[in-house]
């Protein structure tokens, strides 16, 4: 008889209680072996982590003074204690209902615990410091010290008031130093390099004269909330949490779907610590993962010379060269500033691109290709090489595609390296009909180990559409959603590098 498939484990198991119970000793023996995502996703989720009423404020547009926050940690450890920082217009009285992301029977969250009620009132919105920088010096609402049996994963804590029904979301990683199969790293440095709040203050964002926004000498701060994102679609559901439902969320919803064995991180975890990586088989770059540190390039770098696969499920990825810098408080990794750009300003970026001195490596030689220019637009991803390893059970042929799944931005003109492959491309359009070109890449690293480039921001888009997430549309294209293909070409990747280490 075949061993049972996490799957029947799922199907043949119950909880009550909290407490995990079996049909009968021998799958009760199959359950324990399963990994720790398995386990967690066997307890009962909840639609309700989802922000049913959202409000901006008319003016500002992008952020919700009714109610709003921010947490004093991007990620945290079981056993450590974070802060949140709570701002509403009205005096009142307020709760934090605490979930974690994940499938959970398809519900998307679990309930772990409620803060509060507690009292809150309006905060000081931060006035324009040195380089533009808008950071909150805010009275601590709450606080919570991590359970050290609570996994790693992307939280949100959903901000509700006695006052009015408006929600809001505030985000964070909780991480851990245990050894596990992926590393999903959160783009969290482009959350926060595109966050407007409180009325346009992001890295593209100016007092330039001559209004160019990819410059230098412009920072951001995590202490302060996250607005709505507004880039190239409107998406109410985001309110205080960043990127990650949009780009990020569809590929950890299928991994723990699938019961892969991940743990999760934000980029400034791979800043400061060059050995985050030697515990996993896979660092997975996710969504939209253009700013990284040197440090954070650096340390990638090495672990894939010393046999850790990568998977770029990501665009625009590794583009600028982002410097840490520590808070008004002294507090290490909670300011950004765009400084350079990886390789370089290339020739036909230079009238858009002003003053970025700090430059670092080519971002094709740990990738495989580069961010190009036009870097926006939409496109099919097209076979080129269908009788790769890749494509093994999708019956794709060459110059079939899936529809609409390269965007909003992705990279190109692959690296010179020994045993690359490009196993898509194609061109794509700009809202102006601009044209460009993609190459998605694969690559053998140093150790038998392997590197591959999806080359698109949409690339999750294809796996999952999990509950809270909005599928995007931009540049006149929008991928299609769930393909079986996207997900037989990731498993077909997984599989292959799980054997690699």
């Amino acid at each position: 008889m075949d061993p049972l498939n996490r799957r029947e484990v799922l199907s043949k198991s119950l909880l009550v209680g909290g407490a995990l119970f079996v049909e009968n000793d021998s799958i009760a023996l199959e359950a324990s072996k399963q990994n720790t995502v398995v386990l967690e996703n066997l307890k009962p989720g909840t639609l309700d982590w989802q922000l049913t009423y959202t409000r901006t404020d008319p003016k500002d547009k992008f952020r919700s003074p009714i109610i709003e926050g921010y947490a004093s940690r991007t990620s945290i450890s079981a056993g450590e204690t974070i802060s949140f920082f709570v701002s509403t217009n009205n005096p009142g009285k307020a709760t934090l209902d605490i979930y974690r992301l994940g499938y959970y029977a398809g519900k998307g969250g679990r309930f772990f615990k409620q803060l509060g009620p507690f009292d809150v009132s309006k905060q000081e919105t931060p006035v324009v410091g040195e380089q533009r920088l808008r950071e909150c010096n805010w009275k601590e609402s709450a606080s919570l010290t991590i359970p050290k049996d609570w996994l790693s994963g992307v939280y949100v804590a959903k901000i509700s008031s006695n006052q009015h029904r408006y929600q809001s979301y505030i985000v964070f990683i909780i991480k851990d130093n245990r050894k596990a199969d992926f590393m999903f790293q959160c783009s969290d440095n482009t959350w926060q390099a595109y966050n407007q709040w409180p009325d346009g203050y992001s890295l593209y964002t100016n007092d330039r004269q001559d209004k160019k926004v990819l410059v230098s000498g412009v920072k951001v701060s995590f202490d302060r909330p996250y607005g709505k994102y507004v880039q190239i679609f409107d998406n109410p559901l985001s309110q205080g949490s960043g990127e990650f439902l949009l780009w990020e969320f569809p590929l950890a919803f299928w991994m723990e779907k699938e019961g892969y064995d991940l743990t999760y991180c934000s980029n400034s975890d791979i800043h400061s610590n060059p050995d985050e990586l030697n515990r996993v088989k896979v660092f997975l770059s996710v969504g939209h993962d253009e700013y990284w540190s040197l440090e954070q390039f650096r340390n990638v770098k090495n672990s894939v010379d010393n046999g850790v696969n990568a998977a770029f499920l990501s665009g625009n990825s590794v583009c600028f060269v982002t410097p840490y810098s520590p808070s008004s408080k002294n507090v290490a990794n909670r300011t950004l500033t765009r400084a350079g750009r990886f390789g370089g300003v290339r020739p036909k970026e230079k009238p858009f691109m002003v003053e970025l001195n700090l430059n670092g490596p080519n971002e094709s030689t740990l990738i495989g290709a580069q961010t190009v220019t036009p870097f926006n637009g939409s496109g099919d991803w097209i076979v080129t090489k269908p009788e790769h390893w890749l494509f093994a059970g999708t019956e794709m042929k060459k110059g079939d595609k899936i529809s609409g799944l390269v965007g909003w931005e992705f990279h190109g003109e692959p690296a010179d390296i020994p045993g690359l492959e490009v196993v898509a491309e194609g061109p794509t359009f700009t809202g102006g009909d601009v044209e460009s070109h993609y190459t998605a890449t694969i690559y053998p690293g140093p150790k038998g180990n392997l590197v591959f480039n999806a080359s698109t921001i949409f690339w999750s888009q294809g796996l999952s559409q999990p509950p809270g997430h909005m599928p995007p549309i931009s540049h006149h294209g929008r991928p299609q959603g769930p393909d079986e293909r996207v997900q037989k070409i990731t498993k077909n990747l997984f599989e292959k590098v799980l054997e690699k280490k």
